[in-house]
């Protein structure tokens, strides 16, 4: 299909231009936002040629950097592109790849850590600053001027509405017939406007299938042929089946003593391996006709689907290991009935998590024995992705899980300790912690409780005597509600950044 029968709005097609020429007309400096939400729906060409832009001009003495805001983790072609060209100054909300990572922790980068539903709320509050240029990716445009979103809508609505101007990436590669699976709301509004977001069921839909945009606006349209980022999903290990059996075996008994409906309530998951482990048990646990409202669909979640175990999925953006993207392709018409693609201010809205009563399954690094969770930081100070949306569902979620392995480097770090080197989420958010070894459901316990608890059910083997000597001790000395010894609540960290194991020598 050429850009002309994509693009069927004739004005727009006298901005055709290259992405050299397009990048061209960026300055240094720029707040840019651009498309893309977990590897899908981002700009492939026009980041390439800023990085190639940022050599040319570095080379020439000149300084180039631009401000890059998303909706979350792009891939290589930008995030590391631009980072490798030294081309980012500010980076937001979140981030995967593992340059800009490296920039960001040698502090080349500064990387602002948000929320993902208060990103498009602060962009329209003005918190963050104006937004001169936006670069969105997008399957088409209509004759009307509307423009067919891609893989991912993440703040693609917002950033066409806060920008000065902006920049169309249109994408011939990824199937047009993604067009109606969107559903993209207009009725947000800051305070004191603010109404009600009239969304009641996680499969309703509430807006229209296209996103709006000034004519005037739009500066250049870049045509690109190239599929997002395949991501690949290891097969589900012993520890990643464990962890899932516990959460199924656990909403099972939820089930059976009436804390859960028998019509199960919609589920969240995160982003990795373990959470596809959890899509996969529930593939063949007792469930049936579930919804999902979550950020990102990926391989498990698709997989329901098409066992009918899942009803209707409602996400912000599709991210795909490469076999499950060609069935998606290939059997598109079917999908386009059971997906629902949303802007991430609602996905990912706390007033809609609330009254949804979702489920939140997210992954973490370490919990603590109180229950606080870091999920974003190794060490307490290197940043590792970003807390991306775990907070808006655990904190709002009808149940809220936080998983990991109990431990990792091969056995020299414990992912349950003392006291966390970093804290994400309070032990006020936290309701049920799972790891190989067992499930810890908190709710209704006091610190103390908790702590046994945790250290019970949680904890590996090799560390569970330590801890509990760590607890034993505290509790002999200092006020008790929390018990802690602050001389060692942070030692095992300290250990294992002298000596690379957290075990004591």
């Amino acid at each position: 299909m050429s850009l002309a029968d994509r693009v069927r709005h004739p004005a727009f097609l006298q901005r055709v231009m290259s992405a050299e020429a397009a990048a061209a007309l960026i300055p240094s400096g720029a707040n840019v936002g651009m498309s893309g939400f977990t590897g899908a729906g981002y700009p492939k060409a026009v980041p390439q040629a800023i990085a190639t832009r940022a050599r040319a001009e570095h080379a020439a003495g000149k300084p180039y950097k631009i401000n890059v805001w998303t909706g979350a983790s792009t891939a290589p072609e930008l995030d590391g592109a631009l980072a490798a060209a030294d081309a980012l100054g500010q980076r937001l909300p979140f981030n995967t790849d593992p340059t800009c990572r490296a920039k960001i922790n040698a502090g080349e980068i500064n990387f602002i850590d948000m929320h993902l539903s208060h990103v498009a709320q602060h962009a329209w509050f003005g918190f963050l600053g104006p937004m001169q240029v936006a670069v969105i990716e997008v399957l088409g445009v209509t004759a009307d001027g509307l423009l067919i979103p891609s893989t991912a809508v993440g703040n693609n609505k917002t950033w066409l509405e806060v920008t000065d101007q902006v920049i169309l990436e249109v994408n011939t590669k990824t199937s047009a017939r993604m067009e109606g699976m969107h559903d993209i709301y207009y009725g947000t509004a800051i305070p004191p406007r603010r109404v009600p977001i009239n969304l009641t069921h996680a499969d309703d839909r509430i807006g229209q299938p296209y996103l709006q945009v000034d004519p005037a606006k739009v500066i250049a349209v870049v045509e690109t042929h190239q599929g997002d980022r395949d991501n690949v999903f290891a097969t589900p290990d012993e520890n990643s089946n464990q962890i899932a059996s516990h959460i199924i075996d656990f909403l099972a008994h939820e089930m059976k003593v009436g804390r859960l409906p028998k019509e199960m309530l919609p589920i969240q998951s995160g982003v990795g391996n373990v959470a596809n482990a959890v899509l996969a048990g529930l593939l063949h646990g007792p469930f049936e006709n579930l919804l999902g409202f979550t950020e990102v669909l990926q391989d498990g979640m698709l997989d329901l689907l098409r066992a009918g175990k899942m009803g209707k999925a409602s996400a912000t953006a599709i991210s795909l290991s490469r076999s499950a993207y060609e069935d998606f392709e290939k059997n598109i018409d079917f999908y386009r009935e059971r997906i629902i693609l949303r802007p991430q201010e609602i996905s990912n809205h706390p007033e809609l998590v609330r009254r949804l009563g979702i489920i939140a399954m997210n992954s973490m690094i370490e919990a603590d024995i109180y229950g606080n969770i870091n999920s974003t930081h190794l060490m307490g100070t290197g940043m590792m992705n970003g807390i991306g949306g775990s907070g808006d569902f655990a904190r709002n979620g009808y149940l809220s899980f936080f998983v990991t392995p109990s431990v990792a480097k091969h056995g020299a770090i414990s992912c349950i300790v003392p006291m966390v080197s970093h804290v994400d989420h309070t032990e006020h958010d936290t309701q049920i912690i799972v790891t190989e070894q067992g499930l810890a459901d908190l709710r209704g316990l006091s610190p103390r409780q908790r702590a046994q608890v945790i250290i019970d059910r949680c904890a590996h083997p090799d560390f569970r005597p330590q801890l509990q000597d760590y607890f034993d001790r505290a509790r002999q000395q200092g006020p008790q509600h929390t018990p802690h010894i602050l001389g060692e609540a942070l030692s095992w960290h300290e250990r294992f950044v002298k000596t690379g194991n957290m075990r004591p020598a």
